[in-house]
């Protein structure tokens, strides 16, 4: 998904401080470039298209960064409660744990930047926390990047809600592909349509041509478009 520099810090945890190495994202084409500008610089930033063109992954990479250079005190990972086709049913455990398989993505990503212990640090000390959308109401959200995937099943109340939690020192990184929208009404679609102009907001459209996943992931997409 993107290539970069390494930066070394001690980790930051009291019970195994240990070196590491964290891969600071760099952009693979113009596109991606492109958003990580618009997530310098702006406070909300929407990422949408195609799958497989690296929205998830240069977000939760910058994110992994703010954190690792202590830039931020946390970092909030979110994403609509919406399975595609069948659902699983019901699943044991705590919410933390019922919500696990939905950020599986961001998992990936923090294990292999920030180094597993660490991580797994972070997770313990809640300077990374799951939390589900339907649960943010009431909350403010200072200090901290935001990450809300695959928001093109977020109704249009639940995006409003969230978006007005935005608070100081927060930037918040919405990722989504209205193409697979498994609801009626996308808060995704309506969100862009009223924010666009807003100063400190920022729009940054993917298209087929930027899908850097594999050559396969981008035949196949563009078979299902016929």
């Amino acid at each position: 998904m993107a290539s970069g520099k390494k930066a070394r810090r001690v980790s930051n945890s009291p019970e195994n401080p240990v070196e590491y190495g964290f891969q600071e994202v760099k952009p693979l084409n113009y596109i991606q470039h492109e958003y990580l500008r618009a997530i310098h610089e702006n406070q909300i930033i929407f990422g949408i298209g195609s799958a497989g063109t690296g929205k998830t992954y240069i977000a939760a990479l910058y994110a992994a960064s703010e954190l690792f250079h202590r830039r931020i005190q946390k970092i909030i990972l979110t994403r609509p409660n919406i399975e595609t086709g069948r659902g699983l049913g019901f699943l044991p455990g705590t919410l933390e744990e019922k919500y696990a398989p939905y950020l599986e993505p961001f998992d990936n990503i923090f294990s292999k930047s920030l180094g597993k212990g660490f991580y797994e640090y972070a997770l313990k000390n809640k300077n990374i926390e799951p939390k589900p959308l339907g649960f943010m109401r009431g909350t403010t959200f200072d200090n901290c990047v935001v990450l809300l995937d695959e928001a093109q099943n977020a109704t249009r109340e639940e995006m409003k809600m969230i978006l007005s939690r935005i608070g100081k020192n927060c930037k918040m990184i919405i990722s989504g592909d209205t193409d697979q929208c498994d609801i009626t009404n996308s808060g995704l679609s309506d969100a862009v349509s009223r924010l666009g102009s807003i100063q400190g907001i920022d729009i940054v459209r993917f298209v087929d041509e930027d899908i850097v996943r594999s050559k396969l992931c981008k035949d196949i997409i563009l078979a299902y478009r016929k």
